[in-house]
């Protein structure tokens, strides 16, 4: 492909090659074909990004929150610029349709947006003193430099997320983005870049994951980490960022639970969730997973879900009729064979799909399963693909404790048309987010994080901005 470009390291404001000359292919998933090559870093460079880091930081924390505001803003407008050139690099790499691909770029653009401006807010505070001539302050400070590491599936919101809430605190920022899908978060990069943030501020870096992450970690320099991911990999990570005291916001994996009460609206919620289930071919953290239907209209919400999935046009992402793309690794596709075979061992119902389409690239069929028991390994461990698990339930409580079952504990969504059973299934769920009867999550200026084993601290709201800046008390007295 002449048009993927070969993606560099970009570190203290200079896009470059790794120290060793090291590069990783990229693949289109649609195609399994190497598109270009990826830049490595080694330990060299990681050293010099810290550095770097370093030296934007004392810039960056005394350049006004309005001078940051300013540039923000100015990236955020040259990235909906650039957005049919960016969109089409994530679809080649990631494998998303290119209308998915420019809506995730364009929510992007909105996230710079808000934090620019929530920057300018971060107000501190007056604390009334028990002295006579004694003022008390609480300050906002920015924590330090920041490693921040982001996965594939998401290429520009999982990383915009915290790239925007560091910039706007004051802090420094080192990305290490996914070598998978390096090309968008490098267009990211670049736009902040254009828009004159300072050299050494914002840094990127690809290369062996363990390597980088133990490095930066380690390193007394940085004060802060960010991570998206699977639980397994986030536990390592918060294990290690706790032995040198590093401030950690971790967004870990999920298995959503769906609640459909028998007083919904089938038709609705069945159109709604379909579309959810299978948007990014499954791959989302928040992807709605396990459905609990109540068994008064649990087979019509089977009917009309089976129905909706079926219409779904599986594709490369650059066709227009394509509504699923390509999984986006040959691992997603071996995921997906390894959970079907087990649930076809515990005697589920396959409503549709199940297979493979074609035999070039990672496509899977949207696939539907019913009836499916809770030892199932797709019943506990989240297939990440586009599979979706429908099960009855019979009362409340029933629904209840099956969404609790698990040690996940990110997203959650039911459907009701009771305000008192709304209620009810809100404070009952055990979950960082909710959205009943409608899909309401992942906005900038609203929480985004889970809770148990699905990681703690927020990407979204303020309290995501509060993640990247420290209080201080500050008291004194008069001299006069």
């Amino acid at each position: 492909m002449t048009d993927y470009p070969h993606i560099q390291l970009f570190i203290d404001g200079h896009w470059r090659e790794g120290s060793g000359a090291r590069s990783l292919p990229v693949h289109n998933p649609a195609t399994a074909q190497v598109m270009g090559q990826v830049a490595c870093a080694e330990t060299q460079d990681l050293a010099e990004a810290v550095a770097a880091a370093e030296r934007g930081f004392e810039v960056w924390r005394r350049t006004s929150a309005f001078e940051r505001y300013k540039i923000m803003r100015k990236a955020a407008q040259l990235l909906r610029d650039r957005a049919d050139l960016v969109a089409r690099l994530m679809t080649l790499e990631q494998g998303k349709p290119l209308g998915e691909a420019k809506m995730e770029i364009m929510a992007g653009a909105d996230t710079i947006d808000w934090f620019a401006e929530e920057g300018r807010r971060a107000y501190g505070r007056v604390i009334p003193a028990r002295q006579h001539d004694v003022y008390q302050l609480v300050v906002k400070e920015p924590v330090g430099p920041v490693a921040a590491f982001t996965p594939w599936n998401f290429p520009i919101n999982q990383i915009v997320r915290k790239l925007s809430a560091a910039l706007a605190a004051g802090c420094s920022i080192i990305v290490k983005a996914p070598e998978e899908t390096p090309a968008s978060p490098a267009e990211l990069i670049r736009t902040f870049i254009d828009a004159g943030v300072p050299a050494g501020v914002v840094n990127l870096v690809y290369g062996d994951p363990a390597h980088i992450s133990s490095y930066l970690i380690a390193d007394p320099a940085i004060r802060k980490i960010s991570f998206t991911g699977s639980t397994p990999v986030g536990k390592q990570l918060a294990a290690m960022a706790g032995l040198h005291m590093k401030r950690m916001t971790m967004e870990l994996g999920g298995h959503a639970p769906v609640v459909i009460f028998d007083d919904a609206d089938v038709a609705l919620a069945a159109k709604t969730m379909a579309a959810s289930k299978f948007r990014n071919a499954g791959q989302v953290c928040v992807s709605p997973t396990r459905f609990l239907v109540q068994e008064g209209i649990y087979k019509e919400f089977v009917e009309q879900f089976v129905m909706h999935a079926q219409k779904l046009q599986v594709g490369s992402g650059l066709d227009a009729a394509t509504t699923m793309g390509p999984l986006a690794n040959p691992r997603r596709m071996a995921a997906m064979h390894n959970m079907l075979a087990d649930a076809q061992h515990h005697n589920a119902n396959l409503k549709t799909g199940g297979k493979p389409v074609g035999t070039t690239g990672n496509f899977w069929e949207p696939t539907v399963i019913t009836e499916l028991n809770t030892s199932a390994k797709a019943m506990n461990e989240e297939p990440f693909g586009p599979m979706a698990l429908i099960n009855p339930f019979a009362t409340f409580d029933d629904a209840v404790r099956e969404a609790n079952r698990l040690p996940f504990g990110l997203a959650a969504y039911a459907w009701t048309r009771s305000a008192r059973t709304a209620q009810q299934i809100a404070s009952s769920i055990q979950t960082g987010m909710i959205t009943i009867n409608h899909l309401g999550l992942g906005m900038p200026e609203t929480p985004f994080g889970g809770v148990k084993d699905s990681g703690y601290g927020s990407e979204g709201g303020t309290e995501a901005l509060e993640a990247y800046m420290n209080p201080k008390f500050v008291s004194q007295a008069g001299l006069g």
